[in-house]
């Protein structure tokens, strides 16, 4: 798949005319930078590069059309996430919001953020959860007694599934927490936060009953 044409559109409308992205992943991400000041930080996957202004970041992301549309809000770059045009020990921090469950492999992912990141650094990510990105995942109404249930599916196992977007779609790649934890300690980050979150109902009846269901994750790592 590519994030250009079609797929980049869909993305600029789909944050412009989402408000979860500024009831629920946003803040979320403010949490964990909190405190987080000074030097140069990057945003890896930048998009749009509607965050780079507010956290005076530097961009990349592997789309042109969305890298064109970020450098008119500061700097970004085209690039891969796994191969950082970077020196090493480069950046003081980094953050990366709903972009890891795009990448097929964590391993280098961490890697690349911990070679730019300078010693003592911080990496911040907000995700979808890993229960909500398992193949065959999501909710369910029991028909018995109307309360609405979680299906696991295939949690345990790596796995990905397309979903639509657009004219086009986009690939939700799946790892257990257990996998996406140790992929992060073996590339050297020192988890300091984790954060497990329900997204705000905001009036939708089928999320009002999913408030004890995990649907964003928050994590904080130092090196």
């Amino acid at each position: 798949m590519t994030w250009d044409g079609p797929t980049a559109a869909w993305w600029q409308g789909e944050v412009e005319g989402d408000p979860a992205y500024r009831r629920d992943v946003d803040p979320l991400l403010a949490e964990l930078l909190d405190g987080v000041v000074g030097g140069l930080t990057l945003d890896l996957g930048c998009g749009d590069g509607r965050l780079l202004q507010q956290y005076g970041a530097v961009g990349v992301d592997v789309s042109r059309d969305l890298v064109r549309v970020a450098a008119v809000r500061g700097p970004a770059v085209v690039a891969d996430v796994g191969h950082l045009p970077l020196a090493a020990d480069a950046m003081t921090a980094a953050f990366a919001v709903l972009v890891l469950e795009h990448i097929a492999d964590p391993e280098p992912f961490f890697a690349e953020a911990a070679r730019v990141v300078a010693p003592g650094g911080t990496l911040a990510v907000v995700a979808n959860h890993p229960v909500f990105s398992a193949p065959g995942s999501g909710p369910f109404v029991d028909p018995g007694d109307g309360e609405v249930l979680w299906r696991w599916g295939e949690y345990f196992d790596r796995g990905f599934s397309n979903e639509p977007a657009g004219t086009s779609s986009v690939v939700f790649h799946h790892r257990s927490f257990g996998d996406l934890l140790t992929a992060a300690a073996d590339a050297g980050w020192r988890l300091e936060r984790l954060v497990e979150r329900a997204l705000d109902p905001a009036g939708d009846p089928l999320l009002a009953a999913q408030t004890q269901i995990p649907r964003l994750i928050g994590a904080k790592w130092r090196r």
